[in-house]
């Protein structure tokens, strides 16, 4: 590829065009939102329904796709469903939407129901986290659907008063985001995107081209300014987010890229001085915003221990 090309379009990205055929589209509440549900033996239907399942919830500004590190080993033991949120990766990517983090959790929860799912696990990243903190809200007042029986945490503006936002993320949110959106291209994401990963464990190219193209698919970018409104979603219901941590009755773990500027060890150290529920707890000290993407196979050892110290079902 020639690394002064903005538009990656016309490039081929075999691992994600892969993903997308191993997905569906499902239609929840008059959208269409990319889903991908996987077990062990594909063709053991029954015995899929009854293994563990794991809901994964991903990140701004990506898409399931930051899961494929890890996925092949969660789904040696577990059925996995990972999902496009509205305006990500291959779902839907309405212009006129007033996207939201209530909204996002309504369709996680018209999942749930279309899939038919009773007992469930969550894993969640970033964005993810914060749709998860409204999922867990619903959940502690016997509203949610399904029953949870834990949520794992990775690096996320689980607070907002320690939430480090970058400098494009607060433009995006000012009144000029819109007009910004046109001129952010390939090479300002990649320096963006790259400033939030460790040192040691940078994306490479390759996979900068790939998460690029995800984000432009349909036409993603010009919706930015749109979605980055979360931000003022984590304030306005910080209250209600933190409570739920606080006095949640279902096993919460975290999983913590350490030099991640955005939401590092402090956002580690805030979780602590709340005294949030943590059943769990895993510092990754050289890594940064996306573990899973960075060090899967530690991420990997840790959900598994956690997992392991939860009751049986």
């Amino acid at each position: 590829m020639n690394q002064t090309n903005e538009d990656t379009s016309q490039t081929t990205h075999s691992e994600p065009e892969q993903w997308h055929e191993r997905g569906e589209l499902v239609e929840l509440l008059g959208y269409s939102l990319f889903v991908i549900d996987e077990s062990p033996d594909q063709n053991a239907i029954d015995s899929a329904l009854e293994l563990p399942t794991i809901i994964l919830l991903h990140g701004f500004p990506t898409s399931s796709w930051d899961w494929q590190p890890i996925w092949h080993l969660l789904a040696k033991d577990f059925r996995l469903i990972a999902v496009d949120m509205l305006g990500f990766g291959f779902s839907d990517k309405p212009s006129k939407h007033k996207y939201s983090i209530h909204g996002q959790a309504d369709l996680i929860e018209a999942l749930v129901k279309a899939k038919q799912l009773q007992q469930f696990h969550v894993l969640t990243h970033d964005y993810g986290d914060t749709v998860g903190q409204e999922l867990l809200s619903r959940q502690l007042e016997g509203s949610g659907a399904g029953e949870w029986l834990s949520c794992c945490f990775l690096n996320g503006g689980l607070f907002p008063e320690t939430h480090r936002a970058l400098l494009t993320q607060k433009l995006l949110l000012s009144p000029i985001g819109s007009l910004l959106n046109r001129f952010t291209g390939y090479a300002k994401f990649c320096r963006n995107f790259s400033s939030v990963f460790g040192a040691q464990s940078k994306p490479s190219e390759e996979q900068l081209e790939n998460f690029w193209w995800l984000i432009n698919h349909n036409d993603g970018k010009h919706i930015f300014h749109n979605l980055i409104t979360y931000i003022r979603d984590r304030l306005e219901h910080r209250e209600r987010w933190v409570s739920a941590m606080q006095q949640s009755t279902i096993p919460l773990g975290l999983i913590n890229g350490s030099v991640d500027p955005v939401s590092g060890k402090h956002m580690v150290a805030r979780y602590q001085e709340l005294n949030c529920r943590l059943d769990y707890l895993a510092e990754l000290p050289e890594i940064g915003h996306y573990p899973q993407v960075e060090a899967p196979a530690e991420v990997m050892v840790h959900y598994q221990n956690f997992l392991q110290t939860l009751p049986k079902v």
